[in-house]
């Protein structure tokens, strides 16, 4: 949504606007810092990394999608935009406004007990009613449909819209042309040699690629475990739903907006403006297309496949599904004409995908708070994830055995550990990673141990050994 948000605010504001953010050139960046810090821009537009910019005299911070997972950084230094900005609020005596239709649990929360000031918005800006959404059960679609992909009622949807002449966005939540390769003979599936994670196929450079390590290689005509020639490909990817709307469709004008397109510097914001500038009919993309997209003229979104995060083992599954949904949910009928959703799902009953039809984020929030209490987990409890990675699988396994013996002498009886095991993928780039949780309420000696551990993996570095501290991680596999 970068293009969108910076055009607005220096619309309103001018030379006085500096941007940060990946996008930018290192000399881009370096005259942008230092405007900054030469009292030259009074407003900083950026992603995560623009926390830091060296403003003197702040007057207010605003995180917008406060509940973004993106503003968790996943590598070292695994700071989240969000506590920084908390931190320089109390440092420079300015207020942070967090904004989110769909706030994290742990905001929602702390606003609940009075940590956070709560703020309603309680209708749209310009009051125009919320889309009508149509969940489609696609176990009954199945048996009849023509196409895998699309129910009925998408199909008629997009015909109808493309006839009125308005806009479409469809959301597919996996790039690539289809998700993995398997012999039908044998049931031998391509992995990437480095990464214990099947290779996806990509029909723009008709190759087999990693999206852990970059791994690419050509596509195999036989199988290389049994010979067989009965290769198939299976799952689905934004390339083929592109290829099979244009045979559907062969007069819509169809953009797609995913990784792959998006690599080239400049590439989101020439999409975006081509299609705020009517020159396509569908805008298809991965999630990066949910939020923050504001066109007068899109009064059909369609969600492909509402249950992706659901599959996930992550405890945050449901809260990531219905805040996805419910975000794409609000990019239809934005201006004066009339919105309408159609979420596909094999999962119709599931309480995220109901109530986020309902758009009812309080009783999802008293429902999925009371399953976090069931099953401990935050924003119950605090958390923390420490890694070990090795070339050698023994030596991280060792590592984290290690660690494990001397944490627990630390905690209280209170505190839990989950763990030690392999992470749900166990090698990326040929290093083997080994993982355990801490969950706990108050722990006084459990910081002290672990800027021990800091301390001592300097040591374990040279030994080939990396040790990782993630607190409040956002993903536990």
């Amino acid at each position: 949504m970068t293009p969108q948000m910076v055009e607005r605010v220096t619309s309103r504001f001018g030379k006085k606007v500096a941007l940060l953010h990946s996008g930018l050139s290192n000399g881009e960046r370096f005259d942008e810092w230092r405007r900054i810090e030469k009292n030259e821009a009074q407003v900083v537009v950026g992603a995560r990394s623009a926390i830091f910019a060296p403003l003197k005299n702040i007057g207010i911070i605003i995180i917008d999608e406060e509940h973004e997972t993106s503003y968790k950084q996943d590598n070292m230094p695994r700071y989240h935009a969000r506590d920084v900005a908390k931190w320089r609020a109390k440092y420079h005596h300015c207020p942070v406004l967090l904004g989110s239709a769909t706030p994290s649990l742990e905001s929602r929360a702390r606003a609940q007990k009075g940590v956070y000031h709560w703020l309603h918005m309680d209708a749209r800006i310009n009051k125009q009613p919320l889309p009508k959404v149509e969940i489609i059960d696609m176990r009954q679609e199945v048996p009849f449909a023509k196409n895998m992909n699309f129910s009925k009622t998408m199909l008629d949807g997009i015909q109808q819209t493309l006839e009125r002449n308005e806009q479409i966005i469809l959301m597919l939540n996996r790039r690539g042309y289809s998700s993995f390769m398997m012999c039908r003979d044998c049931g031998f599936v391509l992995k990437c040699p480095n990464c214990d994670i099947s290779l996806t196929l990509h029909m723009d450079t008709h190759s087999m690629k990693c999206h852990y390590c970059g791994h690419e290689e050509a596509i195999p005509q036989i199988c290389p475990s049994c010979k067989g020639r009965h290769i198939r490909y299976y799952g689905t990817g934004t390339q083929q739903v592109e290829t099979e709307l244009q045979k559907i469709f062969p007069k819509a004008r169809i953009l797609r907006m995913d990784v792959d397109t998006t690599r080239r510097k400049g590439a989101h914001a020439r999409i975006l403006d081509k299609f705020g500038r009517r020159e396509a009919d569908i805008l298809l993309g991965t999630q990066m297309i949910a939020k923050g997209l504001d066109y007068p003229d899109v009064t059909l979104v369609g969600v492909l496949n509402a249950d992706t995060a659901l599959g996930m083992a992550d405890f945050r599954a449901s809260e990531k599904t219905f805040q996805l949904l419910t975000q794409v949910s609000g990019r239809a009928g934005r201006a004066n004409k009339v919105g309408r959703v159609v979420i596909q799902t094999y999962n119709p009953d599931h309480y995220a995908i109901r109530l986020a039809r309902e758009q009812n984020y309080e009783l999802f929030f008293r429902k999925e708070m009371t399953i976090r209490h069931q099953g401990v987990y935050p924003p119950y409890y605090f958390t923390v994830q420490i890694t070990a990675s090795s070339r050698d699988e023994s030596q991280a396994a060792k590592k984290m055995y290690q660690i494990y013996g001397e944490i627990r002498k630390c905690l209280s009886s209170q505190a839990m550990i989950l763990g030690p095991t392999p992470q749900a993928v166990a090698r990326i780039n040929n290093r083997y990673f080994y993982q355990l949780i801490v969950k706990y309420k108050h722990e006084e000696r459990l910081f002290s141990y672990l800027n021990e551990v800091l301390h001592k993996s300097q040591k374990d570095e040279r030994n080939g050994i990396q040790i990782m501290i993630d607190r409040e991680p956002l993903n536990f596999v």
